[in-house]
């Protein structure tokens, strides 16, 4: 497991600020954040290469606060690989045991099964130089990986890589965590990865993590605005808020009225997805008037713009304010200009604390 408390750490302009984490044994935990929001520092702290300048550090039970990277029982994949060009595959991977002075017959027991196991017995006598993205990405987890550490951590492992090989290097990262049980922390800017790869996840800001648990969580119940936007729920929507009787409350936006479950008082901000609405194709204005009382918590609406995304139509309304909608109805079914009606289910309403 990995437990990180209070940990500061200043670099120039930038710090790490009182940031605090939790990852426990065997968890496949992906850190998100945009650009410049301190996961590389972050992961940098932990494996040892930098020193905090305040806070403490877990990993495994034990604090490594103060260890060396090779004492902190961790294998780290950087952004870059870090392969070693002057040496094969095969004495890339076997470095780390090389370097602790482990008999020939040991080094070789621990490399097989990861070499089966990455399906990378092919490469063993090429150079790095020879290798595809992702076959050195393979390379550089077999090296972290061969001293059995107590967690893995992965820098953008699949960035370099084109689509469609980050999908299978994903696919392969999940395979991998499956078989052998390693706490793994896997930092990326990739919502789309995320969901891939992980069961838990973080999302950083600014030296911070503002909000981690699962998954879900994160997509349909975010914290704060910034966490709604980094996973893209593009319908977040100021309204006013008043508590019904019934233990409800009603919101109020843009000339509609929406209930929700939950007590809410006053101004409010509230999220939903837009695979979450639900698109109701008419023919005429008069139709979205006449169906509109028996649906609950809809809205009519003008269609402004459809995209075609391949799997999903992307619909961008306007219901007084921007409203966007995924829908798998065929492109036929929607037309610009035309009025729709557009259900918020209470259920995939999320009010922001």
């Amino acid at each position: 497991m990995i437990r990180v408390r209070g940990l500061h750490l200043r670099i120039g302009a930038f710090a790490l600020r009182d940031l605090s984490l939790d990852v426990a044994q065997g968890d496949y935990f992906v850190l998100l954040g945009p650009t410049g929001s301190g996961k590389t520092l972050f992961i940098e702290c932990l494996c040892g290469l930098l020193r905090p300048d305040a806070g403490s550090v877990e990993i495994g039970g034990r604090d490594v606060t103060a260890l060396a990277p090779r004492l902190r029982g961790v294998g780290y994949v950087p952004q870059h690989q870090g392969l070693f060009p002057h040496l094969t595959v095969e004495d890339n991977i076997a470095f780390p045991l090389r370097s602790r002075r482990l008999p020939r017959a040991v080094i070789g027991e621990r490399l097989a099964p990861l070499v089966d196991l990455l399906g990378i017995g092919h490469l063993l006598g090429r150079w790095p130089a020879h290798l595809s993205g992702g076959e050195r990405q393979k390379v550089a987890l077999a090296r972290a990986l061969a001293p059995r550490p107590d967690v893995l951590l992965l820098d953008e492992p699949v960035s370099a890589l084109d689509e469609s090989s980050r999908e299978r290097l994903c696919r392969e990262l999940r395979r991998i965590h499956e078989e052998l049980h390693v706490t793994t922390l896997h930092v990326s800017h990739s919502v789309e990865e995320a969901l891939s790869t992980g069961n838990r996840a973080g999302v950083m800001n600014d030296g911070q993590v503002v909000q981690a648990g699962a998954l879900t969580d994160l997509l349909r119940r975010p914290a704060s605005e910034f966490v709604a936007r980094f996973f893209r729920t593009e319908n977040i929507i100021p309204a006013e808020a008043t508590p019904l009787p019934d233990g409800g409350s009603e919101l109020a936006f843009a000339g509609h009225r929406l209930t929700i479950q939950g007590k809410h008082e006053g101004p409010v901000t509230f999220v939903i997805r837009p695979e979450s609405l639900q698109v109701l194709p008419t023919t005429a204005d008069s139709e979205v008037t006449r169906h509109a009382s028996r649906v609950t918590n809809s809205v009519p609406a003008l269609l402004n713009h459809v995209s075609d995304r391949g799997l999903y139509r992307r619909l961008e309304f306007d219901a007084g304010l921007p409203l966007i909608a995924f829908s798998t109805l065929p492109a036929e079914a929607f037309q610009a200009g035309q009025s729709y009606l557009v259900a918020l289910p209470a259920e995939a309403i999320h009010v922001l604390p």
